[in-house]
């Protein structure tokens, strides 16, 4: 689940490593391209065998992560239009959310007039 794939990324950057290897899943993949686009990851591998891979992610970004406010959790489901979308921050956050066209950032979404499943902020 994408809630301990953030909180272990936010406990490897607080402990000083740079590198984390964590397991794979096609969710936890593409809100690390996000994150690595927005600039809080530097780069993203897949490692592994194909029953086994693994995310490798390296850690230094231009951007610290210093927290996260997650919207959805698995017992509450929070949707909201794209017109509608919340900022975070006033702006310097980022939010991401799962839409029909995928796992998307706050502003990708209002440009693909595309709404969804918010999933969280980070800033």
């Amino acid at each position: 689940m994408y809630l301990n794939f953030l909180t272990k990324i936010k406990n490897a950057r607080a402990a000083g490593r740079k590198t984390l290897r964590t397991g794979y899943g096609r969710m936890e993949l593409a809100i690390a391209e996000e994150l690595c686009q927005a600039g809080f990851l530097d780069k993203i591998e897949l490692k592994g065998k194909p029953l086994k891979k693994e995310l490798e992610i390296f850690l230094k970004g231009k951007r610290p992560i210093r927290g996260f406010k997650f919207f959805s959790k698995p017992s509450v489901k929070n949707y909201c239009g794209y017109r509608k979308l919340p900022s975070i921050k006033s702006g310097y956050g980022l939010l991401i959310l799962s839409t029909s066209k995928g796992i998307k950032n706050g502003e990708m979404a209002k440009k693909e007039k595309v709404g969804g499943q918010l999933l969280f902020g980070v800033w």
